[in-house]
């Protein structure tokens, strides 16, 4: 499992080690590694052209002792100061007997432009606001130059905690942190701009529970629901599918779809694509009766599909079973019957739906994903999926938000939530919590995309195809 805790418990932790150690030291493993990083990808190091964007704070201290190691292995180094009088002292000595230098910001545009490798050390972990009028030329400066970028513990201008952005930012190929990740550098859209990350231990004693988590393939692996000798159909789940319209019945064929594909025994189908689904799908249940009338199933998925019908999502929330609400049954969910229901609920909106919930822009969300999945998640007392270039899974009680890392750009096409409706839903017919229903489904959704796409473009149907080649890559890890 990766793991990400917020500046506050970063700091906490901090303090606590640097009251065991000798003064300096935690610093100094910090900037070991992030030398070592850089050096990495310089190859060789002696003769390239090093430059440092020093701002005061730590972030600062830490780039100027990277610096120092630099030069001692025979790169160039200039550090430009974007504060000469609170530039880290010890740092910017360290710097100086090594053969470095120090400019101010007068110079800096010029540097960059020649750099082989810049070490963006101008704001550290507490920066909030966006950068100040310097520090977003030299992040513009950075960008238009051939230099490899590399951010330490987090690029300057991205706020560690949200994952926001506002305004000019430093884009980096490549972000060491020290410790632990930071939210930011595992949310859009601040994640963007972190490039690679790479984790260097400084010895930081954390929390067990995290801010955010990232499932791993072993993670996944131990929540997969598996068979048995003395496993049936029913034993195994039934998931029902209240999904599809007359104008959309080819998101009740791609719910399903993905419902055979997640480890469920059966599945029943219910709505008016009942001829598309039994004849693509001849193993799925087919019933015109409505929810209520289909049969025992272990959970429900409604609305993908599903037009202006509010009738089935209505019957779907006064089940006692859990509940996963997609696309247009988000529309059509009254909210007090969400937060009435005593069985879980999972909500799996996009963008432009989850505004449409919350009454604000889709700006706003885009912007916000953190903070939106988790306010989404206490108005309607559920389980929220929130889908985007980085899926999040919040849930109503509060505790750690998982991020999930897999998925490809080419994900986004039609049909493709429907896949991750059916496949989530089957998984938590199957037993798996409304968090972690949501968690492996968007994992495996996302292998899967890549495994269909290839770098290419790909269709709903040909996700839901590659599950299996998901699945199996997950178990065999």
């Amino acid at each position: 499992m990766r793991t990400a805790y917020n500046v506050e418990t970063v700091r906490a932790a901090e303090r606590e080690l640097m009251a065991r150690l000798p003064e300096g030291a935690l610093m100094q493993r910090a900037a070991a590694g992030l030398a070592a990083a850089c050096a990495d990808l310089l190859g060789r190091v002696y003769g390239r052209r090093v430059v440092l964007l020093v701002g005061s704070g730590d972030n600062g201290g830490d780039a100027l002792y990277a610096g120092a190691r630099l030069a001692r292995r025979g790169a160039g180094v200039t550090a430009v100061l974007l504060a000469p009088e609170r530039a880290h002292s010890a740092g910017l000595a360290a710097l100086r007997r090594a053969g470095g230098r120090a400019v101010g910001v007068e110079d800096a545009e010029r540097l960059i432009e020649k750099a082989d490798l810049l070490l963006d050390g101008i704001v550290g972990i507490g920066g909030k606001g966006g950068l100040r009028p310097d520090a977003a030329r030299l992040a513009e400066a950075a960008e238009r130059s051939r230099a490899v970028v590399v951010a330490v513990d987090l690029p300057s201008g991205v706020d560690a905690d949200t994952g926001e952005v506002r305004g000019a930012a430093v884009r980096a190929d490549l972000t060491v942190t020290f410790g632990t990740h930071k939210p930011g550098l595992l949310i859009d859209p601040a994640r963007e701009y972190a490039g690679s990350v790479r984790l260097v231990d400084i010895g930081l004693a954390l929390p067990e529970e995290a801010e955010l988590e990232a499932l791993q393939h072993a993670d996944v692996r131990r929540l997969l629901p598996v068979p048995t000798g003395e496993s049936d159909k029913y034993r195994r789940g039934v998931v029902g599918i209240a999904a599809g319209s007359a104008r959309y019945p080819g998101a009740a064929v791609l719910a399903v779809y993905g419902a055979l594909r997640g480890g469920a025994g059966a599945v029943r189908y219910v709505g008016p694509a009942g001829d598309a689904v039994i004849a693509r799908f001849p193993e799925t249940l087919v019933s015109d009766r409505g929810p209520k009338h289909a049969g025992r199933v272990q959970a429900w998925v409604v609305g993908p599909g599903a037009g202006d019908d509010a009738s089935a999502v209505g019957e779907v929330l006064a089940s006692d079973v859990p509940v996963l609400i997609d696309a247009d049954g988000l529309r059509l969910a009254d909210r007090d019957a969400v937060r009435a229901r005593t069985a879980p609920t999972l909500m799996t909106p996009h963008a432009g739906e989850a505004a449409a919930l919350l009454g604000v822009p889709r700006e706003e969300v885009e912007g916000a994903r953190l903070a939106s999945a988790r306010e989404l998640a206490g108005r309607y007392d559920a389980t929220v999926l929130l889908k985007g270039s980085t899926t999040l899974v919040a849930d109503s009680g509060g505790g750690a938000v998982r991020v999930n890392p897999t998925g490809t750009a080419w994900l986004a096409t039609a049909g493709s939530g429907d896949v991750l409706s059916g496949l989530a839903g089957s998984l938590l017919a199957s037993g798996l919590s409304a968090l972690d229903a949501g968690s492996v489904g968007a994992y495996l959704h996302g292998l899967a995309g890549r495994f269909a796409a290839g770098g290419a473009p790909v269709g709903a149907h040909d996700v839901a195809e590659a599950v299996p080649a998901a699945w199996r890559d997950v178990t065999d890890a």
